[in-house]
């Protein structure tokens, strides 16, 4: 797209739908639209209520160009040249967009809108995209607003109150801030599992003691004896039995 645009893009845009044949990527491409939001002109359900103008009266087009562009469909539209040399302004508006006081009552459907089919999308995005406040989506999120019971989600870009180019702007933007937390969270998360613990890391070293566990030996058991020394063990026992016995009688 150029940076060069007509000066009412949605009224001219009107006008190229209802009076040309051109198509509805020829008309966003010069009026810096969204292709849908063509079709959605063409179709009754954007920008009702705007009057078409007339470039070529305006003297944005020629009769010529527009004949070209018809008959090609792979030509894009160029801005006539202007007579009057016009200052360029520096757009550095910041805050909430304005809003016509007869939309501002469809934003909070547009803000629940967002909310459920875009729920990526920071209180600062909903803020740029329908021109609310903070308080408010606040109000909505939390169902205190005043009118809750009678919200019904609508399409930001079908009640006007923002372009199509912009509202896929800042969903793209949110989906890169949520792709880069997810790589930041799985980075720590691959840290935290080499690191040690603190109290393994700090405690000072002990002394390594080991105790050696004797276990106490069975008691050997007494061999098993011959016949022989069975025999031999009884007869020295008779023979001290007999001995004892002659002593005992020559002492009376």
């Amino acid at each position: 797209m150029s940076d060069r645009r007509p000066l009412m893009p949605k009224a001219t845009a009107v006008w190229l739908v209802e009076n040309t044949g051109l198509s509805f990527d020829q008309i966003a491409e010069f009026c810096g639209l969204h292709p849908l939001e063509v079709k959605g002109i063409a179709d009754g359900d954007v920008a009702q209520g705007i009057k078409g103008l007339d470039p070529v009266t305006s003297g944005q087009l020629t009769r010529e160009e527009i004949e070209r562009a018809e008959k090609d469909q792979n030509h894009k539209l160029k801005l006539a040249e202007s007579k009057v040399e016009l200052p360029a302004s520096a757009q550095s508006r910041k805050g909430p967009r304005y809003t016509p006081v007869s939309r501002r009552h469809d934003r909070p459907n547009a803000v629940l809108w967002l909310m459920r089919n875009h729920p990526e999308l920071k209180d600062s995005q909903l803020m740029r995209l329908v021109g609310t406040t903070k308080p408010t989506i606040t109000q909505i999120r939390d169902r205190t607003h005043w009118n809750s019971p009678n919200l019904t989600p609508q399409d930001p870009v079908t009640l006007g109150l923002c372009s199509q180019i912009d509202l896929d702007a800042e969903v793209k933007k949110a989906a890169r801030r949520l792709e880069r937390e997810r790589k930041e969270s799985e980075k720590g998360m691959e840290k935290a599992g080499t690191l040690l613990a603190t109290a393994e890391t700090t405690a000072p070293a002990a002394a390594t003691t080991t105790a050696e566990i004797i276990v106490p030996k069975a008691a050997e058991a007494a061999p098993e004896e011959t016949p022989e020394e069975e025999q031999r063990r009884v007869l020295e026992k008779l023979k001290g039995m007999s001995s004892e016995k002659k002593d005992e009688a020559e002492e009376e």
